[in-house]
């Protein structure tokens, strides 16, 4: 037995103690942002103001710039375009394995591409990058997962601008996750950085091709409208908790708008403020909406979060493209509403734990034949496979 249940039991039952009071306490804290919300709903340029005010005491803070659309402002779901070519790009990797035989590792993109208003099938595209020898090394060391993910997320983009600039426009550009990626703390070298500012470049080329390109994270947990709302909820005076004192912790955008937003309804697009936001400059600043594409299972609405670049968020023709886009790719998978293009994204670019067998099995046979020793499995690594292994993780 690995779970000691007895144990788990007695905190499953205290934790159920303490939910009625929890819940009550969260309902207080939704009632009073709510209020918020609606009490600054058109106070855009002084929530403005108030954000730039709280960076000077706290550099990263991190919350919703309003628009020129008030906070709580509904949007009905546009018309459909007659015609527009959609793309969607997924990856997927084989992180370096230090208890594998042999260092190496694998980034898998694919692409699907419709084009609607005409009877052609979709078509897809896949491209497999092995990395080996010194594309393993950085000056740190082994390359890291952070920067397997960052060339993950580069190949998406690249291969999105390669094929966009094949088709007439309009054109829409999807992937599944967030536009606005991070340096995290751990990497330091020339190398991550440098992935960056080409991932940086692969948005560029979207925008020179005339492609609008969206983000699309499923059950959203972010707070970034909530931050906003804290923001408000301060004095003048005190300004400097900004960030740091947060009355609303817990409560999510989600939390907030899914009692607003109707059936097929977007948001007010906002813009984000974060340390990371020199970095999408221009026409690349980073932007997002919240859409609601559907319902959950128990009734409730679903809402995702879409994220988009200025050049998208200025232009009212893309954003309603886009909006009745995702809706209509939501509605295909029926009860479980998620963009069918990304799904099948997912489906051409998954590798599976047979296919990393396969490229180990490759490279082992290609090595023996050059006469080249390639090393041996971790003890570790086979001890854990005596039991035989159910499954692979090879996404984020």
């Amino acid at each position: 037995m690995a779970i000691d249940f007895q144990s788990v039991r007695k905190q499953i039952s205290e934790m159920g103690e303490r939910a009625p009071a929890r819940a009550r306490e969260f309902n207080d804290k939704k009632r009073a942002a709510a209020d918020l919300l609606t009490g600054n709903a058109i106070n855009l340029e002084m929530l403005g103001q108030r954000v730039q005010a709280a960076l000077a005491f706290n550099a990263n803070l991190r919350s919703a710039v309003p628009g020129s659309e008030p906070l709580d402002a509904q949007f009905p779901l546009p018309e459909m375009p007659e015609k527009a070519a959609l793309l969607a790009a997924d990856g997927s990797q084989i992180y370096p394995d230090r208890h594998g035989p042999s260092p190496f590792s694998l980034i898998n993109v694919g692409a699907i591409c419709m084009l609607l208003g005409k009877t052609v099938p979709p078509s897809q595209t896949v491209t497999s990058a092995l990395l080996y020898d010194d594309e393993m090394y950085t000056d740190n060391g082994l390359i890291t997962e952070s920067l397997v993910a960052l060339m993950r997320d580069l190949g998406e983009r690249e291969l999105l601008a390669e094929l966009a600039a094949g088709l007439q426009a309009p054109i829409l550009t999807l992937t599944d996750g967030p536009l606005e990626l991070w340096e995290p703390r751990e990497e330091s070298g020339d190398t991550y950085r440098k992935k960056f500012d080409e991932y940086i470049a692969a948005l560029r080329k979207l925008y020179k091709v005339g492609a609008s390109t969206a983000g699309y994270i499923d059950k959203p947990g972010s707070d970034l409208l909530v931050r906003l709302l804290e923001i408000a909820s301060l004095s003048l005076e005190d300004l400097k908790l900004a960030g740091k004192q947060r009355p609303f912790i817990r409560l999510t955008d989600v939390d907030l708008l899914e009692s607003i937003l109707g059936p097929f309804e977007r948001s007010a697009i906002f813009g984000i403020q974060s340390k990371n936001a020199v970095r999408y400059t221009d026409e690349l600043a980073i932007h997002f909406f919240y859409l609601n594409v559907g319902k959950t299972a128990s009734g409730l609405p679903y809402l995702a979060r879409v994220e988009i670049p200025a050049w998208v968020a200025g232009d009212s023709e893309m954003v309603d493209t886009l909006h009745a886009v995702l809706v209509q790719q939501c509605r295909v998978l029926g009860t479980r509403p998620f963009p069918y293009l990304l799904h099948r994204s997912h489906e051409v670019a998954v590798v599976t734990l047979d296919e990393k067998k396969q490229v180990e099995d490759m490279i082992a046979m290609e090595l023996h034949k050059q006469g080249v020793y390639t090393g041996t499995q971790s003890y570790k690594s086979s001890v854990k496979e005596v039991g035989g292994r159910s499954r692979f993780s090879n996404r984020r």
